[in-house]
């Protein structure tokens, strides 16, 4: 049972970013550090520093918690895969976030937020969020910005998310903001989350096609030098 006191070890390698935290008596202490592909190198030797820091075992936790997606394919991968790894001989249940939500816990109390990131390939990963009654207007999807419309009945809104850091047009203004180990924590204390067994944790992909062929990338790269 997630009660306000748990004790949660936050796993996001969704982006270029390794972010861990762990949570405890309130409080997260949090990692938050641009890795690259240094991900699965990385990512063990952080988490015990963060063990270390506040004098805790695995064994003493009371959850982990990880990001869900969608985002990063491989990140993505690396962080159930060790999250499981260590969630199963301590006998821990997992708790997946998927990241948008994440993203739009960073627009608290609001009626129409865009969750937006950047999914590569010149599409965005996006959801549309009532934030001040904690509901999703939308699907999880993923698309070019031109392809991103208001919820029907919707007029005014807000965005939030890296999608903001791009130099593409999108559909409401909003914030380069993306969350750390603390928004994930929150969620998950939430009780909105249903914690599983590591046999049945998953991943949220919202995209068949990983990578652009090399047929693709060459016409890309040729279209660039010509625009």
């Amino acid at each position: 049972m997630i009660s306000s006191d748990s004790r949660l070890l936050i796993i996001d390698t969704s982006t270029n970013y390794l972010s861990l935290g762990l949570h405890q008596n309130g409080h997260t202490h949090s990692i938050y550090e641009a890795v690259g592909a240094k991900q699965s190198e990385l990512i063990l030797p952080r988490i015990q520093q963060l063990l270390d820091t506040t004098n805790l075992k695995l064994a003493q936790l009371n959850a982990i918690v990880y990001a869900q997606g969608p985002g990063a394919f491989t990140g993505l991968r690396i962080g159930l895969g060790v999250a499981t790894g260590l969630a199963l001989p301590n006998n821990l249940p997992l708790i997946g976030i998927p990241c948008l939500d994440a993203v739009a816990a960073l627009a608290p109390d609001q009626p129409c937020v865009l969750a937006a990131t950047d999914a590569r390939m010149n599409e965005l990963f996006f959801a549309w969020y009532d934030t001040r009654n904690h509901k999703r207007l939308s699907d999880y999807q993923v698309d070019s910005a031109d392809n991103i419309k208001l919820p029907a009945g919707q007029h005014t809104a807000s965005g939030v998310g890296n999608a903001y850091a791009l130099d593409i047009p999108l559909p409401v203004s909003g914030q380069n903001l993306m969350p750390g180990a603390q928004q994930y924590a929150q969620l998950a204390l939430s009780g909105r989350y249903a914690p599983t067994d590591a046999a049945h944790a998953s991943l949220l992909y919202v995209r068949n096609k990983i990578a652009l062929t090399a047929t693709e990338q060459a016409a890309r790269r040729a279209a660039n030098q010509t625009a």
